[in-house]
């Protein structure tokens, strides 16, 4: 009896196990092997400018966007990576746009670019630059910079006026022709930035927070309903030509040092040097919230890290990132 009972239990429990016939151990009836096993899916790497998914890297394009309301509404804003604020002539604005995660129909409109401009773009190595026209005496400056220079001068056939709109604001580019004339350009990289889905602790609540220049102010308020901060300047929500009202998830006001540099423009006014190597403080605002933070850039070759309180890195809110490079007391036109 107990010799059957014995040889009952090793039938059963071969009828409950089988073997890989590969001499590893049995499995469980019904449960797959290794090999019909499907791997969990990698998820994509996050994009370096803006913290979202992406299957891949793609060239960094710069543009120069005229940033006055002889200028609004400004096209393809929207679609940008990271949006630069740099003080120009007569305490006015000017917008560098990175274009690189994806790229709008249109852009604009083109202007002018700035000495400032050749101090930010070498982080991102070698990425190509759109504008229309520089002062005479910086050309040398913009020939000896790395970068590709896809100015209107050089890719005419990028560019379009815009009917409509009076010259020199209705100068229009389309991204996509721009960087098939830099096809060697740097693909994106880290700069810098982090990002994460959880706001870090901290902070203190904001509902609007105001960045003023010598002639030119823009108020940042939270919109909980779209997560971002919607941008007015000079009291008139900045608005998109394709519609809605410019915003970002991130907004950093980084306080820089702002002089004199050696160029002038054709009414006699200085053109501000913008520092944006060396280290401050400022602000970063995401998620309805302030955090202080502490900003270093070693270079022009390299990113900046930006760390809070408590001297960790101070992540950003996943999309798009406005740099509003001020200084903190206005430096007079």
């Amino acid at each position: 009896m107990i010799g059957f009972t014995l040889a009952l239990g090793a039938a059963l429990a071969g009828a409950a196990c089988s073997s890989d016939g590969d001499g590893g151990a049995p499995r469980a009836q019904g449960e797959a092997s290794p090999a019909e096993v499907s791997p969990s899916p990698t998820p994509p790497p996050d994009y370096p400018f803006t913290g979202r998914p992406s299957a891949g890297r793609r060239p960094v394009l710069a543009v120069k966007i005229e940033n006055t309301s002889a200028g609004k509404p400004q096209m393809g804003l929207r679609s940008a990576d990271i949006v630069y604020v740099e003080q120009v002539e007569g305490g006015l604005t000017r917008i560098m746009a990175i274009f690189s995660s994806k790229l709008p129909a249109q852009v604009g409109p083109v202007r002018s670019a700035r000495i400032s401009d050749l101090h930010i773009l070498p982080q991102f190595g070698k990425p190509a630059l759109a504008y229309s026209g520089v002062q005479t005496k910086m050309i040398p400056f913009v020939q000896k910079a790395p970068l590709y220079d896809v100015s209107d001068s050089s890719t005419p056939g990028a560019y379009t006026r815009v009917p409509g709109r009076v010259a020199p604001y209705n100068l229009f580019a389309s991204p996509r022709k721009l960087l098939a004339h830099a096809p060697q350009a740097s693909k994106a990289a880290d700069i810098g930035f982090e990002f994460s889905d959880e706001p870090p602790a901290g902070g203190v609540a904001k509902k609007s927070v105001t960045v003023r220049y010598p002639a030119a102010r823009f108020t940042f308020t939270w919109s909980e309903t779209q997560k971002r901060w919607l941008v007015t300047q000079d009291g008139v929500p900045d608005k998109a030509a394709e519609g809605g009202q410019q915003g970002a998830p991130t907004i950093v006001v980084q306080w820089v040092k702002t002089d004199r540099s050696e160029f002038h423009d054709f009414h006699g006014s200085y053109t501000p040097l913008v520092h944006s190597v060396g280290k401050g403080t400022g602000v970063v605002l995401r998620d309805g919230k302030a955090y202080p933070m502490r900003w270093s850039r070693p270079s022009e070759k390299e990113g900046t890290t930006y760390t809070g309180a408590d001297g960790k890195p101070l992540a950003f809110a996943r999309g798009q990132v406005w740099v509003v490079l001020a200084a903190r007391k206005p430096v007079a036109p």
